[in-house]
């Protein structure tokens, strides 16, 4: 028998191009692994075929050029037909590729191109295929440009990866030049085409292209199946369209073309995300009586609605079904519901849940572990949260960032500042990355007790990470300066704040106007509120709260009084604390009848006296020798079950 190949004389190296004929008679182990080969492909065994190929690619320092060499010269040397000879190389690169060898399979396709050996259509697809599940796209199109160079038939399959290739690289408007020039080659689309090209145009949200492409499918003969329709029903569900979506599944109705289990949670999903209780359930018990099994999205969607509502009986309930249809909760649904019950602090239950779900095989992962430490941190049970912090590394589980952060706001939050700051070392050494969110925590921590030298630190810290401050950052640190009174020092962080382009809240405001109120300049919290305004920032309640009491401990009560009329002309209803402030400052100066003025103008307000302003009140009238009055109101007091400290 002739050899399988000729090929040219130029070609005179092995490692380009020509196989050399096997003289000697003791082979070496990757020829004989070569003879296996074809031998199992003759005798149709691809199996342990491809099995004898991943071991041959797998030995280390086997080259793709010895590889392909030696399957040409055993090939040429043997009997073998050329079919096995074209087997064996086509089986050469599906491993390749089916090994995630990209590289390797793309060199040895151009290999194959250099000795001018063909390659089948299915392997040149298999390579084409892989490249896009990588999405190494600019390297799918010079290799197909190498293919149609070789003069390989393609087929429709090639049309549908390289559509697919197209839509992935956001080239959609080359598509139709695409498949125009693949109709010429006779190469027609089919559903599969049209159904890629209508995805990638809704998940650019170009539905109204994708209804148009349906229109196309039609007119060429093809009836749009389920697959079409849920890729522009889940575009419209995307931004908020769902009267559009609505009358899109009532079309697929109109057509008998019946919605599938993933139409119904495409629609269930859009309503959950939505927080509509109502249509969400509605929608379920609607895919039941299309006689449909919900699957694991299904119950995902509904068991995540309820819980974050703190719904948990409904969410329960929705877990509970799941085994009649057949489907067990994994770690993401029992990590819902142990979420829900640590929302609505039902803290014993969410152990319960996690001790159920070990019992059934299914261990916590990172997820699961962080959201118990965050429900236990919330709880201020700190011991429990660092048993649990050890329980999961014992176990394997690597704490990330979240973990870490997580713990170190709990133990900010209790005042527990050494060790929120040895979990931060920790996290360093272990070469995780904070965030902005974990210095934050620790820079409040360390405000709230006080130490602002070394909140200063952790900025510096935090700096020379390249981790820029937040709004959060400078309001924490302007507040606490504004707190100490240190209010030049605050304007500095303002002034920063605002030249890198971080607009100042309601929170920063206020905290200047309470520095101000704090070393003695209420006037100029005064002035400083009007500015508030001009930069389009509403004052609070908190805001005339801050500014009144400032005046009233510089007994400048009639600014007070004229604060409160601002406050009331805004539209901002003054509270317990604004009232108590005035009648606390008339009483201290004895001004009895503005506070008592005060008081009915509270209760028309219907806002009720409570302890502070029974014991203002009385103070007030035993300082002023009116002791009538104050054991009427201490009686008063009595009477509503508010506790007087007698000190008359």
């Amino acid at each position: 028998m002739a050899p399988r190949f000729r090929i040219a004389p130029r070609f005179s190296s092995l490692s380009h191009s020509q196989p050399q004929k096997l003289n000697s008679p003791i082979k070496t182990a990757i020829e004989q692994q070569c003879i296996m080969v074809h031998s199992s492909i003759q005798s149709r065994q691809i199996s342990k075929a491809q099995s004898l190929i991943l071991r041959m690619i797998r030995r280390s320092g086997v080259s793709r050029t010895e590889v392909v060499n030696s399957i040409i010269c055993i090939g040429n040397d043997s009997n073998s037909s050329n079919s096995t000879c074209d087997s064996a190389l086509d089986l050469l690169i599906r491993t390749y590729v089916q090994s995630r060898k990209l590289r390797e399979a793309t060199e040895v396709f151009r290999l194959l191109k250099l000795k001018r050996i063909s390659v089948s259509v299915n392997a040149c697809n298999s390579l084409l295929a892989g490249l896009v599940r990588n999405g190494w796209v600019g390297v799918v199109r010079e290799v197909y440009r190498e293919i149609v160079e070789l003069g390989v038939d393609l087929n429709v399959y090639s049309l549908n990866i390289m559509i697919n290739a197209l839509c992935k690289d956001g080239r959609l408007k080359e598509v139709n030049k695409f498949m125009e020039e693949m109709e010429k080659k006779g190469i027609l689309p089919d559903n599969i085409s049209y159904n890629t090209l209508i995805d990638a145009y809704c998940r650019n949200g170009e539905m109204e292209m994708g209804l148009e492409l349906m229109a196309v499918m039609r007119e060429k003969g093809f009836r749009p199946d389920s697959v079409p329709y849920n890729a522009i029903l889940n575009g419209f569900c995307k931004i908020g369209k769902i009267e559009r979506a609505r009358e899109l599944f009532g079309e697929m109705l109109e057509l008998s073309l019946a919605p599938n289990t993933s139409t119904f949670n495409i629609l269930m999903g859009f309503y959950c995300k939505n927080g509509d209780s109502d249509n969400a359930t509605k929608v379920f018990d609607e895919m039941l009586e299309c006689g449909l099994k919900p699957d694991k999205v299904s119950f995902n969607n509904v068991i995540n609605l309820f819980a974050k509502k703190g719904d948990m009986k409904r969410a329960l309930t929705y877990f509970r079904e799941m085994k009649n249809f057949g489907l067990s909760p994994d770690n993401v649904i029992y990590t819902m519901i142990i979420h829900g019950f640590y929302k609505v602090g039902a803290v014993s239950e969410a152990i319960k849940m996690r001790d159920e779900m070990v019992t059934n095989g299914i261990l916590p992962d990172i997820v699961t572990y962080n959201t118990i430490l965050n429900g236990l941190c919330k709880e201020k049970r700190l011991t429990d949260a660092h048993k649990l912090f050890d329980e999961m590394v014992k176990r394997g589980i690597s704490p990330d960032f979240c973990t870490f952060t997580t713990l170190i706001h709990g133990y900010c939050k209790t005042g527990d500042l050494e060790t929120a700051r040895n979990l931060f070392d920790k996290m360093l050494e272990l070469k995780l990355k904070p965030d902005i969110v974990t210095y934050n925590t620790l820079i409040d921590g360390m405000c709230r007790e006080g130490d602002i030298n070394k909140a200063s630190d952790l900025w510096e810290d935090m700096c020379t990470r390249d981790i820029s401050p937040n709004y959060i950052t400078y309001s924490i640190l302007i507040d606490s300066y504004c707190e100490k009174g240190k209010i030049d020092q605050a304007f500095l962080y303002l002034k920063e704040m605002v030249e890198k382009c971080i607009s100042p809240n309601i929170f920063t405001y206020n905290s200047i106007i309470k520095g101000y109120c704090k070393s003695g300049s209420t006037k100029k919290a005064k002035d400083f509120l009007q500015n508030m305004r001009k930069d389009k920032v509403r004052p609070n309640k908190i805001t005339y709260n801050t500014t009144i009491h400032g005046f009233i401990k510089e007994e400048k009560i009639q600014e007070a009084f004229e604060m409160l009329n601002q406050m009331e002309g805004e539209g901002i209803m003054p509270d317990i604390v604004t009232y108590n402030s005035l009648i606390k400052g008339f009483c201290e100066t004895g001004r009895m009848q503005e506070a008592n003025w005060v008081l009915k103008r509270m209760g028309l307000n219907g806002t009720r006296p409570d302890k502070s302003t029974y014991e203002a009140l009385i103070d007030g009238f035993v300082t002023t020798g009116n002791m009538k009055e104050a054991l009427k109101l201490h009686d008063e007091m009595l009477q509503k079950g508010l506790v007087h400290d007698d000190k008359f």
